[in-house]
């Protein structure tokens, strides 16, 4: 989602030209930015190059595709100067951030470092993909609201999230909250946030007041807060409205936010407190909206300003199922499930 106007919050390189991936640009002292092109309406991730001593840490790798691949060669042998690429570090397990951590680890020997929960999810993940979707998966959708050619729909694209992630490696060095990463003349700390993902890794330097914030914190889109089909009762929107408060109050408001999409900001409390609002305002619209039983997939025009249609309907209903948990588990909704077994909500 798009959280509209776009408020107060201030760029310091403008929101219309990044450094293209083979000629990162210094933002701070030893940190570098490289915006890599990916296929998709999200066209683009950032990735941040942070020197090392004698050799680089990286922060997300992009997807696995053959264009990426050959832009990570060239940058490496290039601009990185040929050196070792000691760190590889995933802010969380998305295919975008992960998907080429396994190869960039094999091809030059480096270290993977990741949450436990990332890591484990992951691997869960593109180990449990195999070629039939799961009766669980379509059991899932069909109470969601999907008809059957929708759900013919989803087992053609079933098996996506694996499509662009290289195997990850069999180990992995692990992130937990409050950790101190030293890299090159500075100290990282990790700070965790919920919601997004499972336990999504932020880093920040209080020497140089920098948040890598991955996509905890973007400047003008809102992360997707999804419900999967492995958890259906999660409750992903109170972890993340939780992260998004717990942030807000204890990192300091003057950090410049280097996020994994769009453009660095300045302005994290500001931001921190759109996105919780955005949110409680989306919770009211979707109580009253649920003045009479509604399936998850009706509620899509409340949630998004535009019609979904084909991939991206699958995050939507993730996204309206997560509110939807959340309201059942604060009492303000009830669930019931009809004899074709589709869930139907009612406050």
């Amino acid at each position: 989602m798009t959280d509209e106007p776009l408020r107060d919050l201030t760029y310091p390189w403008g929101r219309t030209h990044a450094p293209p991936g083979e000629s990162p640009l210094q933002v701070a002292p030893g940190v570098y930015w490289a915006r890599f092109p990916m296929p998709g309406s999200l066209d683009h991730i950032n990735l941040w190059l942070l020197e090392d001593g004698e050799g680089w840490t990286i922060v997300d790798t992009c997807l696995d595709v053959p264009a990426s691949r050959q832009l990570w060669e060239r940058l490496l042998a290039g601009f990185m100067g040929g050196q070792p690429l000691k760190r590889v570090i995933c802010t969380h397990m998305h295919p975008d951030h992960v998907g080429l951590a396994g190869w960039l680890c094999e091809r030059f020997g480096s270290q993977l470092l990741m949450t436990r929960q990332e890591f484990l999810m992951c691997k869960v993940m593109l180990g449990g993909l195999g070629n039939a979707v799961p009766k669980s998966t379509i059991d899932f959708y069909r109470a969601a609201g999907y008809g059957p050619r929708e759900l013919e729909d989803l087992e053609r694209r079933f098996g996506s999230f694996s499509s662009a992630i290289h195997s990850l490696p069999d180990r992995y060095w692990r992130l937990a909250e409050g950790d101190e990463l030293c890299i090159g003349a500075h100290r990282w700390q990790v700070v965790i946030g919920n919601g997004h993902s499972p336990e999504h890794a932020c880093l920040y330097c209080p020497e140089l007041k920098l948040l890598i914030s991955g996509d905890q914190v973007l400047p003008n889109i809102t992360s997707n807060v999804s419900v999967l089909p492995l958890e259906p009762q999660a409750n992903p929107l109170r972890d993340w409205l939780d992260s998004c408060r717990r942030l807000r109050q204890t990192l300091p408001a003057d950090l410049l936010v280097l996020p994994a999409h769009e453009f660095p900001f300045h302005g994290l409390e500001l931001r921190l407190t759109q996105l919780i609002d955005s949110q409680e305002r989306d919770l009211r619209l979707l109580w009253e909206f649920l003045d009479t039983p509604k399936r998850a997939v009706d509620c899509f025009p409340v949630l998004f300003k535009r019609e979904v249609r084909g991939a991206h309907k699958g995050m939507a209903t993730g996204e309206a199922l997560a509110h939807m948990n959340y309201l059942v588990e604060m009492k303000q909704i009830s669930r019931v499930t009809d004899d074709e077994g589709v869930h139907w909500y009612r406050r």
